[in-house]
């Protein structure tokens, strides 16, 4: 098997990749519809106000997943331009999804503006012509600089620091965190012992959000399990009921030993450096995740859509990348420092 492989190009091997991954999701999600006739009421020990506390995160996990697949192999059969375009689409979104919860006012529009239409087109810009000098530091200085002096030329002092913060926030996770993930495709890998990693970029895509999903999942059915059995107690209940430090440590223990066993399929030479960057990965990803839902108690919500429905027509769009939002510029910066690119 292994040699039919390696007979396979750079091409036809993603594409049986993406061929194994769609018999997994369509295989979770029909073992999932299953076991929800067996369930007829959901588990009263569970707060009222943690999202993660109830059936339905096993379903967004897998909407989670179908989405970013699709996204994934939209992007790698429409090349990695369209790519970059696909993920800047979602990237609006996601910020219109985060701005519509947190209150802007008059004021502040101008600086929206330049947001949406300037500063998100440049950014993934910069990611298109490959421009990684700019591209890391473009927001975290240039942007952050500029629109405070936008917003105090709206002549609006009113909770004036609040306000430049929340967008700040919006532009770091929605446009900068995720716009690291299409930079994993353009990044240009030297020739490790006697194979090149020059096409295959998408496999460390895959081994990124591979890794963050499954500490994501096990961070969540570790809980439940524990839950059930009465062994666990809230670390900080006011933000979330369902973290605890074990099954947080058991979701970031699975992801990386699952990180260092698809060694194979990423640019790095053993199971140990894979394994590492993994952990890294899996520690942002899971880490955001919880920061992001104080944010969202801040907010007063359960969940990003505020609703039944959020802004972009999804339930909740952010809270299904808010790990990988996280997680991406920690592992592309990780991966761009060790292989010195």
């Amino acid at each position: 098997m292994n040699y039919l492989i390696k007979t396979l190009s750079p091409h036809q091997q993603v594409g049986l990749l993406f061929v194994f991954v769609f018999g997994l999701l369509m295989l979770a999600t029909v073992i999932t519809v299953a076991r929800a006739f067996r369930f007829t009421q959901l588990d009263k020990n569970v707060g009222p106000h943690d999202d993660i506390g109830s059936s339905r995160p096993l379903y967004a996990l897998l909407k989670t997943s179908w989405l970013i697949v699709i996204i994934f192999w939209l992007s790698w059969s429409m090349g990695d331009r369209i790519a970059t375009v696909l993920f800047g689409l979602l990237s609006f979104f996601s910020l219109r999804e985060f701005m519509t919860l947190s209150p802007t006012k008059r004021g502040d529009h101008r600086s929206l503006l330049l947001v949406f239409f300037a500063v998100l087109p440049i950014q993934y810009g910069l990611v298109m012509t490959e421009s990684f000098n700019l591209f890391t530091v473009f927001i975290p200085v240039y942007v952050f600089l500029a629109l405070p002096v936008v917003s105090a030329l709206s002549n609006d002092p009113e909770h004036f620091l609040e306000r430049n913060a929340k967008m700040q926030w919006g532009i770091m996770v929605c446009v900068f965190g995720l716009s690291h993930v299409p930079a994993l495709l353009l990044l240009d890998f030297p020739v490790l012992a006697e194979n090149s990693f020059d096409g295959r970029n998408m496999f460390l895509l895959f081994h990124l959000v591979l890794v963050v999903q499954t500490c994501m999942v096990v961070q969540h059915l570790s809980w439940r399990w524990l839950q059930d059995r009465g062994r666990l107690k809230a670390v900080v209940p006011q933000i979330s009921v369902s973290f605890s430090w074990l099954p947080w440590g058991m979701g970031v223990a699975t992801g990386s030993f699952v990180g260092g066993v698809l060694a194979g399929i990423t640019p790095f030479q053993y199971p140990a450096q894979a394994l590492a960057l993994s952990f890294v990965a899996c520690v942002a990803g899971s880490l955001g995740h919880f920061v992001m839902k104080a944010l969202k108690r801040d907010r007063g919500v359960t969940h990003w859509a505020g609703g039944t429905r959020s802004v972009t027509g999804a339930e909740g769009l952010l809270d299904r990348i808010d790990a990988l939002c996280f997680a991406a510029p920690v592992f592309f910066h990780t991966v761009h420092w060790y292989f010195d690119l």
